[in-house]
């Protein structure tokens, strides 16, 4: 006569009896999708904040420059009306600059107009790549006005031989430097990039 199963000893499934204090089989963990990775590297590889506002800060910047160029030369006739009084303290003249912004290096061969050229386009890449590293957006901002004021003086470089000038700012007789909006933004991304390297840098090491 055999003995009969002991009911006191709980089965597996399989048949198979689990000792007491013996640890329970886990239950197969379901395979986890591979669309939540997906998403955190495409997230990764997209553009932060700081980068679209940068960008964003350098396409804004080319575009106003360029429009404001080509209505004063070719729509409001400037080369022909000038000097035209804007303001009490600005004035609307056309000079042609052959040097870097606020006509400084002046540069009359076509060797040293090509070198600008070369140079202020590495420059922009060069800060494009910084702009894209970024998490700061006073910083990216910065660089993007740079960059685009660098981009709107090249274009000029190439259509006209050198950048068209503008916007005369004077008190009395006495005239400031003439200079256009990728001027004013170069200096303007100058003013943040300082602004953000002494004062907002030491406040994100802290």
């Amino acid at each position: 006569m055999s003995k009969s199963e002991d009911p006191g000893i709980p089965l597996t499934e399989g048949g198979m009896a689990s000792q007491p204090g013996s640890p329970r089989p886990r239950a197969a963990s379901r395979p986890r999708s591979s669309k939540g990775r997906g998403r955190g590297r495409a997230s990764r590889k997209g553009l932060s904040v700081a980068a679209f506002l940068g960008f964003s800060a350098a396409l804004i910047t080319l575009i106003l420059d360029q429009a404001t160029k080509l209505y004063s030369l070719f729509v409001y006739d400037l080369p022909v009306k000038e000097p035209v009084e804007f303001a009490p303290f600005i004035n609307l003249i056309v000079v042609w600059n052959r040097g870097i912004s606020y006509g400084l290096f002046q540069q009359n061969s076509e060797i040293g107009r090509w070198g600008l050229i070369i140079i202020s386009i590495l420059a922009a890449i060069g800060l494009s790549f910084w702009i894209r590293r970024t998490t700061a957006k006073l910083l990216a901002v910065s660089l993007g006005l740079i960059v685009g004021g660098a981009i709107g003086n090249v274009i000029d470089r190439l259509a006209y031989g050198a950048v068209f000038d503008f916007i005369q700012i004077h008190i009395g007789s006495w005239s400031w430097y003439v200079f256009n909006v990728a001027d004013a933004a170069i200096v303007a991304g100058v003013v943040g990039l300082l602004y953000d390297s002494f004062v907002l840098e030491g406040r994100r090491a802290k």
